[in-house]
């Protein structure tokens, strides 16, 4: 090779280094840290304890123009300061959160920009729009490149045919997790998050967003290489038809060619990569909180969290009763009386109350007064829900709101709305804010993850998202749900809460679980329900099964009707994603500690010098010797812990234990 060969080869690469401009910033205590490259496209990695988690991963958004954000990117302007505050989190897992990080913020030419965070446990990067004038978003490109080809823990979308996006886009956001090698995912169905993928050494990297504002969701995809998630979004809807459950929803026919439109400056979703080196980060994390924009209600004295008396999962199956149970005033004054006895804060009335195929929430069924039950349960300090399906809802929001609100009722569940395109994220945002004026709370099912949305409307107080117990008045025993329960807390629930509606009292091992529609079981243990308590985050906490199978119950019902539904302060003690978990979580004095396993019976050392040596009473709830063989046997026991820096608790197959610990 010539001199003259060698000195044009080393200008190229000088020429190329100074073309791929970098900038790095790292975490407060500077274990993460986050390269974003310049160059013909906008790349950037991660970094934790010097190991590569995330490799250059490329960012750009394309308008319907055909300009291309991100592609040969021209800086104007770079800055980087340390962000330290505390953020109010009522209705949450704690009360108050330390929010600390570096945040990298990017100015480009043609007014646009990208803001990065780099947190002690991840980063999250955003686009920023600072145009008047409105336009459309072709696309986004979102990609995470792994290096290598990672072990991941994903929820496919349940409905719609393999390879066909379009039937994927319409879907309940509901699925146990499949673990599998990237490489071995299926390339023909989306990926809806949260999911979590784990590198060679163990540490885990957890995919979400957050502060999720009139944009389309984010799915990812294994189409591309075998060490790479691509994002995609659903096109804005051109077109609608009515249908789906009881012509409560609405399917796109046909998509406009971008996904969302812009009508002025405003930023856009953040995308998150929470890096953990132990599985119980995760589920500590409360990165989506933070990233939500902050509460846009000023007066929160009116939102009330607290648990319901649940009528739809129990198919309104009572018994020792003098007239017939259905969807009728005798029945809602029974639920009622069971609320008032044990303050239960919430009665619902879900699907059936208002007149069938109608879709019209002022048609209500013969069988139903509502001011009655309404008036009722007041007298009683008992509030009530109504159950709404999505178009019955959209269709007549502020006059229903209104006309609900006035005569006492106290929030809606709104069901079915199965989408995740700019229009439905829309509506979202728009249900909240009318609920927030009428001073309605509202409970968001057939609806994607959290996303930050109930910080920034706290009277959302809860979403489904998740393949909760609902799901077993109709799955078979294949379907594993007592692995599904201990994977939630590492993956969905780091998205917010989750309307999972545990409280089952009829409780089935591995061999004599069976789904029934009238008569439902859980898989798993009484114990197993109990925790589940204290492990899922639910403000809004239903007690799904029948108030005759409570009251035959009385020591699982107190502990239920007892327990807080939000919290001062949250800690996971221990847990690995679908093998088992220990959360304490503390509400004034009182601490409650809940453990949960999968169908493997194991033996746990639970921690307890987070309580100090101060003399502590406590009372237990622990499978019972034969929980194996019939998952409604516990015992419950009065300890003292004084003293006690550990407590040895066995788990049976599908078990858990829980614990309320008081001075």
């Amino acid at each position: 090779m010539t001199k003259n060969l060698l000195a044009l080869l080393g200008l190229i690469c000088a020429l190329n280094i100074y073309a791929q401009k970098q900038l790095t910033a790292a975490s407060p205590d500077g274990r993460i840290v986050t390269t974003v490259t310049l160059g013909d496209k906008l790349n950037y990695s991660i970094t934790h304890d010097g190991e590569t988690v995330l490799y250059p991963s490329p960012i750009s958004l394309t308008l319907s123009s055909g300009e291309v954000w991100g592609a040969k990117p021209q800086l104007v302007q770079s800055s980087q300061k340390s962000i330290q505050e505390t953020i109010a989190s009522p209705f949450y897992r704690k009360d108050k959160i330390n929010d600390e990080y570096t945040l990298l913020t990017l100015n480009f030419k043609k007014q646009w920009g990208i803001e990065f965070r780099i947190y002690n446990d991840g980063v999250a990067y955003r686009f920023v729009n600072k145009r008047p004038k409105p336009f459309t978003i072709a696309g986004e490109e979102v990609a995470y490149n792994f290096g290598s080809d990672v072990t991941t823990i994903v929820p496919y979308i349940q409905r719609g045919e393999e390879g066909n996006y379009e039937s994927q886009f319409h879907n309940s956001f509901e699925n146990t997790y499949t673990t599998d090698k990237l490489s071995k995912l299926n390339k023909q169905l989306l990926m809806f998050l949260p999911l979590v993928a784990e590198t060679s050494s163990g540490k885990k990297i957890c995919i979400s967003e957050s502060d999720l504002e009139s944009y389309p969701g984010l799915y990812l995809s294994a189409a591309g290489d075998n060490h790479s998630l691509t994002g995609m979004f659903a096109p804005y809807p051109h077109a609608t038809e009515r249908g789906g459950h009881n012509m409560l929803q609405f399917n796109v026919t046909q998509r406009e060619p971008y996904i969302a439109k812009v009508t002025g400056p405003r930023t856009f979703p953040w995308r998150m990569a929470i890096v953990a080196t132990a599985d119980k980060n995760l589920a500590d994390s409360d990165m989506t909180y933070k990233l939500a924009a902050p509460s846009r209600i000023k007066d929160i004295s009116w939102i009330k969290p607290g648990k319901v008396a649940w009528d739809w999962w129990n198919d309104w199956n009572i018994t020792g009763v003098d007239f017939e149970s259905g969807v009728n005033n005798d029945t809602y004054k029974y639920y009622i009386d069971f609320a008032a006895a044990n303050g239960i804060e919430y009665v619902i009335l879900d699907e059936g109350w208002a007149v069938h195929l109608k879709a019209d929430l002022m048609q209500v069924v013969d069988e139903i007064d509502i001011k009655e039950l309404v008036d009722y349960a007041a007298a009683r300090n008992v509030d009530i829900i109504l159950w709404a399906g999505y178009y019955a809802f959209e269709r007549d929001m502020e006059n229903v709101c209104r006309h609900y609100s006035e005569m006492g009722v106290k929030g809606f569940k709104v069901d079915f709305m199965n989408r995740d395109d700019q229009e439905m994220v829309e509506f979202n945002y728009r249900a909240s804010a009318i609920c927030a004026k009428y001073k309605m709370i509202l409970d968001l099912h057939g609806m994607y993850k959290p996303a930050g949305l109930n910080r920034t409307y706290p009277n959302v107080l809860n979403f489904e998202g998740v393949h909760g117990l609902e799901q077993m008045k109709w799955s078979t025993a294949e379907v594993d749900q007592m692995k599904y329960d201990v994977t939630i807390p590492f993956i969905r629930q780091v998205a917010g809460p989750m309307d999972y509606t545990q409280g089952a009292m009829n409780n089935g091992t591995r061999g004599n679980y069976r789904p029934s529609n009238s008569q439902p079981m859980s898989q798993g243990t009484r114990c197993h329900q109990l925790a589940s308590y204290v492990v899922f985050e639910s403000p809004f906490n239903m007690l799904c099964d029948t108030p005759t199978n409570y009251m035959r119950e009385p020591e699982s019902l107190n502990f239920i009707a007892t327990i807080p539904t939000v919290w001062d302060e949250t800690i996971t003690l221990d847990g690995k994603i679908g093998e088992y978990i220990i959360t304490a979580r503390r509400k004034g004095d009182v601490w409650y500690i809940g453990g949960m396993t999968n169908w493997d019976a194991r033996d746990l050392k639970v921690d307890l010098s987070f309580l100090g040596d101060a003399a502590r009473s406590a009372t237990l709830f622990k499978d019972g010797m034969n929980a194996h063989r019939n998952g409604v046997d516990y015992k419950k026991e009065n300890i003292q812990l004084k003293g006690k820096k550990e407590l040895d608790i066995h788990l049976a197959p599908g078990g858990g234990f829980a614990l309320r610990v008081e001075r």
